[in-house]
């Protein structure tokens, strides 16, 4: 007796990956009496020719996320770490190029800032800094590469020069237009380089982070504000005018309201000087700017 054929799935596999993520790798630098330091948290995913382990079960074309978690950490030792984007580089040429089965990777990466304590350039005691954290995210598919870095965390506030009037009004709206306004806001900042192939130079990543941060911060001081998109554009587009190898910044800007408190129940007047301020619900704000001719390739969402 012939068995009759199973029925066709009426499923197939669409994207995936898989990999280590949040892999915490600190790696210090002797020189002397003179030490360095790299913090970072490192996040593999890695893609490609997986369909046997997701249909049938067969591990045979799949490198174990304990091998990336170990790969990490030999690496940090073998190459050092110059950069976040540089070790990123190196990781993600590493897993395409040494496994068949691995098409494309994606290695993200966040950096924690630490400061000396006592003389800048000399020693061994530092201080975690409460300031931004650093991001980059490399992905490479054996051909061509595509960096996006960036922070996040970077809480800015401007106490005048931002205004908010002219704007739509209907049943609901209960906002009172304002001349003086305080304009606060936390930055999540990425952006996009030009760089894409080996064969042309990269670009230089630790010299790059801080021009990029302090154009932001430049930008978001300048602004003379009549809305937070205005100044979100103003921030993008001084970075992509002023680095010549970034061709994108997508910004995220949550707008940290400040509401003046009314005091006349007391019997005091408040001219713009005591306010509280409010976590949520917030406005979000959020943008892309782009060199002309370029496309867009940052996700608008993770």
């Amino acid at each position: 007796m012939t068995a009759e054929p199973s029925p066709a799935r009426p499923t197939r596999l669409g994207q995936n990956q898989y990999g280590k993520a949040e892999v915490r790798v600190v790696r210090v630098v002797r020189d002397g009496d003179t030490h360095h330091l790299k913090d970072l948290s490192v996040s593999v995913a890695l893609s490609g020719a997986m369909e046997d382990v997701h249909l049938s079960g067969s591990n045979a074309a799949v490198l174990t996320t304990d091998t990336t978690k170990n790969t990490v950490y030999a690496f940090a030792q073998k190459h050092g770490i110059e950069s976040a984007e540089g070790f990123a580089i190196l990781l993600a040429r590493h897993f395409v190029t040494s496994q068949a089965s691995i098409h494309r990777a994606r290695i993200r990466v966040e950096q924690y800032a630490w400061d000396r304590i006592g003389p800048q350039e000399t020693g061994h005691s530092f201080v975690r800094d409460a300031r931004e954290t650093r991001t980059t995210e490399v992905t490479f598919d054996g051909a061509h590469w595509q960096v996006v870095s960036g922070l996040k965390d970077m809480v800015v506030l401007n106490t005048t020069d931002s205004e908010f009037r002219g704007y739509l009004k209907d049943g609901y709206t209960t906002l009172p237009e304002t001349r003086d306004r305080v304009l606060a806001t936390e930055v999540t900042a990425r952006w996009r380089f030009s760089w894409s192939g080996d064969d042309q130079p990269e670009p230089a990543w630790e010299e790059t982070y801080p021009q990029v941060r302090g154009h932001l911060l430049a930008a978001f001081a300048e602004t003379y504000s009549l809305s937070l998109q205005q100044t979100l554009y103003s921030m993008g587009a001084r970075v992509i005018e002023r680095t010549p190898g970034v061709d994108e910044v997508r910004l995220s800007l949550p707008n940290k309201h400040h509401f003046l408190v009314d005091l006349e129940p007391f019997g005091l007047k408040n001219d713009n000087e005591v306010y509280y301020a409010a976590d949520r619900p917030y406005g979000l704000i959020e943008g892309t700017v782009l060199r002309e001719g370029a496309e867009a390739a940052i996700p608008v969402t993770d």
